[in-house]
């Protein structure tokens, strides 16, 4: 900084284009016989507390600005998110994120005033992460609602909320989250690291880009590295656990790492029931996993084995003519129920109703009736695509969905050394995926912890719970 108005104004104007940029508001005032300047973005501010500022320091007399900006500060500004500055990268990184900037004739820095505020949305429960019991609040796209909501729920000094940015343009604000006595500092400085040393342009999109910057190892492998979540009571219980919860800046979830299987199944609804209601719903999401990956691949093989089927089961022999062989039908189904959740997502909500019932209507019963696939397909396919959202993470149902896509190929081309070399591929891909800390993607199964292993399993009483 030059110390001088006019420098610091030419200065702005010239790296701002003040005069191009309509949001870019600047205000020329007097304050006890010096000239000053405010600088701020149209729509980060808060009308009511800037007028107030300047009712109180257009009042203000020579002999109370006689001192220095800290004296200034000390006895004429009546705000508490103050700071000083005179590093002109940080001027401007501070005036693009919503600080109040104030230059002052004689003055050799620059005051940030922090009175920003930001459009946001309320607090409500999410769409996906949603509970049968428990709180109903969730994460937002402003970074700062997120980390109090986080806050409230820990209330302890060993909480870090640590402020980082990336991406040269966006210089997207990224908070880490963690439990100071009881995070990995060895993993923690890895993961600090990884972000200052990305080099990205900008994070266009927001968690997933920050992920694939910090996990830079084989891509093939789809069992989830991280675990999203949009509650902040599960970020909340990751960060006590000793995990380490990623906030980014306009993305409305929480990103938690080191994350291992057993992390990725698990749901808040676990632990708002007792422990036995608690331990049948995860049970019950394993027992649902397990069926949709070998629902349809069993189903193939014994077709093509029909010999194999008990005389019991001798109902699910396909009846009628097939036109289609079974491999086709199955994988022109998987794809058909991607194309519906697409559907889904970009139909507008006044013709949601009524697209569902004609996809019902044609996808179902004139698919069956026009012979292209037989109705126990229908029923087997129907129940996968149901059962797919019993899981919260649509990384693990996707990872799923690819394994069970090969097993069937599999099956069909090679029979039952194909399917159980497919079910040999999934296991691999599971026990030999590692966390983004490097650790054993299946602990405490390997390495084997008894306890822990109970714990994830089975749910427990809470720590602290009365006998």
């Amino acid at each position: 900084m030059a110390g001088t108005l006019s420098a610091d104004m030419e200065y702005m104007k010239e790296t701002l284009s003040v005069g191009k940029n309509f949001d870019i508001v600047y205000r020329v005032i007097h304050i006890g016989g010096k000239e000053a300047c405010f600088y701020f973005i149209d729509g980060f501010c808060k009308d009511e507390l800037m007028e107030k500022l300047l009712q109180y320091l257009i009042e203000l007399s020579d002999q109370e600005m006689a001192g220095t900006v800290h004296e200034m500060l000390k006895k004429h500004m009546p705000y508490v998110e103050v700071d000083v500055n005179d590093t002109w990268e940080e001027i401007i990184h501070n005036l693009m994120s919503g600080v109040l900037i104030l230059f002052i004739d004689g003055y050799e820095k620059a005051i940030l005033i922090d009175c920003r505020t930001y459009p946001a949305r309320s607090v409500s429960e999410p769409e996906k992460d949603k509970v049968l019991r428990g709180s109903k609040d969730g994460f937002v796209e402003t970074v700062v609602f997120n980390t109090a909501l986080i806050r409230r729920r820990i209330r302890s000094t060993d909480l870090r909320m640590e402020m980082m940015n990336a991406g040269e343009s966006s210089q997207t604000d990224i908070v880490l989250c963690y439990m100071d006595s009881r995070v990995d500092h060895a993993f923690l400085k890895k993961v600090q690291d990884g972000i200052r040393n990305i080099q990205v342009d900008a994070l266009t999109m927001n968690q997933e880009s920050l992920a694939e910057c910090l996990y830079k190892r084989s891509w093939f492998n789809p069992f989830p590295k991280f675990k999203f979540t949009e509650r902040p009571d599960t970020a909340a219980a990751h960060v006590l656990e000793g995990n380490i919860v990623i906030l980014v800046d306009n993305s409305p979830s929480a990103m938690i790492t080191p994350t291992t299987v057993f992390d990725v199944i698990d749901e808040a609804d676990d632990y708002y029931f007792p422990p036995i209601t608690g331990t049948y719903l995860r049970f019950s999401r394993f027992l649902i996993a397990f069926i949709t990956y070998f629902l349809t691949p069993t189903f193939l093989l014994l077709m093509q084995n029909q010999e194999w089927i008990p005389e019991a089961f001798d109902f699910i022999r396909i009846q009628d003519e097939m036109n289609l062989p079974l491999l086709w039908q199955f994988l022109v189904l998987e794809l058909a129920i991607d194309g519906l959740r697409l559907a889904a997502v970009n139909t507008p909500n006044m013709l949601s109703t009524p697209l569902s019932v004609m996809a019902a209507l044609v996808l179902g019963e004139f698919s069956v009736n026009s012979g292209w696939f037989n109705s126990e397909v229908m029923l087997y396919m129907a129940f996968v695509a149901i059962a797919n959202y019993t899981q919260s993470s649509y990384e693990l149902g996707y990872a799923l969905k690819f394994m069970r896509i090969i097993n069937l190929i599999a099956t069909a081309l090679f029979g039952l050394w194909g399917y159980i070399g497919a079910i040999l591929l999934c296991i691999i891909s599971i026990a030999c995926n590692r966390t983004v800390a490097n650790t054993s993607y299946i602990y405490p199964l390997i390495p084997f912890h008894g306890k822990e292993l109970m714990r994830r399993v089975f749910r427990l009483r809470l720590p602290g719970a009365k006998q």
